[in-house]
């Protein structure tokens, strides 16, 4: 593994990323911007279209459909039991533990994952990245939220909070559509691809600002396991699990990627939306976002997209 290869893996493939959010970074220094009504529109508006769309157009066969999907889930499923297994043994507290859970649990797969497979292997691992977005999108917004209201909250309200996630509709929609091969008229195709395209810079835009706000928690042991078990457990519990599913090629490339991701920025909107400690969730957010261009170049090398 040369130098070469880490440094034009780094440059082609994370550094456009990390300019955009770096310009949301600079922006929140600047001036005044309120990083939580920013967050709603996000979270309300431009992730439902953008899981939408992509549920609307996905064209995958049904086998890879089912491999991915059930790659995504046990990922997913994998990453949280270890959370939970250290947050017990490290005696965190019911708000913290719930911050760990979420963090550990939902990468970020939409905002970062995507654009970074896009570049580093093209439109096949797209494809199966987008399936393994649209699989955490529907985890986030069902357990992830169940996850957070948990923090504060009874199972009951928690599972009626539920009915208030827009993506949850979404995901019915744009499935149903896509199975009856419903086509959009060309106004909404047209409207539901703008707000798609926008989606994913302004989800960058968003990581930087929240980034600028950052106020360094006093659970920095959290901090530290929550990053740590996404960027260096999250690659090997990819890896592990592509042999059973039988992941190859791209399908292999864009899912393994994407179990790789520090922890999402939708995770420090739900952070505030559920009332969690928001300063540890960003902490964890910043340095997990902070430290990947390190174990992604290395992992993008490993699984060959050099770029």
């Amino acid at each position: 593994m040369r130098f070469d290869d880490l440094l034009n893996t780094f440059a082609n493939n994370l550094l456009p990323i990390l300019t955009l959010c770096g310009a949301g970074f600079l922006l929140g220094r600047a001036l005044t911007i309120d990083s939580r009504s920013l967050g709603r529109v996000v979270f309300y508006v431009f992730t439902p279209v953008l899981v939408f769309n992509q549920l609307l157009h996905n064209n995958l066969p049904l086998d890879d459909i089912l491999r991915t999907v059930g790659f995504t889930v046990s990922v997913i499923a994998a990453m949280v039991t270890l959370a939970w297994l250290f947050g017990r043994l490290m005696r965190f507290d019911r708000p913290t533990l719930m911050a760990v859970l979420i963090t550990v649990g939902f990468g970020n797969t939409g905002n970062y994952g995507l654009p970074l497979v896009n570049f580093a292997f093209g439109a096949d691992a797209l494809s199966h990245a987008t399936l393994f977005f649209v699989t955490t999108s529907i985890l986030f917004n069902t357990v992830g939220v169940l996850l957070a209201s948990l923090g504060h909250t009874d199972f009951r309200n928690a599972l009626l909070g539920l009915l208030r996630v827009p993506t949850v509709y979404a995901v019915i929609l744009g499935a149903a559509l896509n199975q009856f091969r419903v086509s959009l008229p060309l106004p909404i195709e047209r409207t539901v691809q703008l707000a798609a395209d926008g989606s994913i810079p302004l989800m960058l835009v968003l990581l930087g600002v929240e980034l600028s706000r950052l106020q360094w928690s006093d659970s920095r042991r959290a901090i530290g396991l929550s990053a740590g078990l996404r960027l260096l457990a999250g690659p090997l519990v990819g890896l592990l699990l592509a042999i059973p599913f039988g992941l190859r090629g791209a399908a292999w490339q864009g899912d393994v990627i994407q179990s790789s991701m520090p922890a999402a920025v939708n995770n420090t909107v739900l952070a505030a939306e559920y009332r969690l400690n928001s300063s540890l969730v960003t902490g964890i957010v910043f340095l997990g976002t902070l430290l990947s261009p390190i174990t992604l170049t290395l992992l993008l090398v490993y699984l060959g997209g050099g770029g």
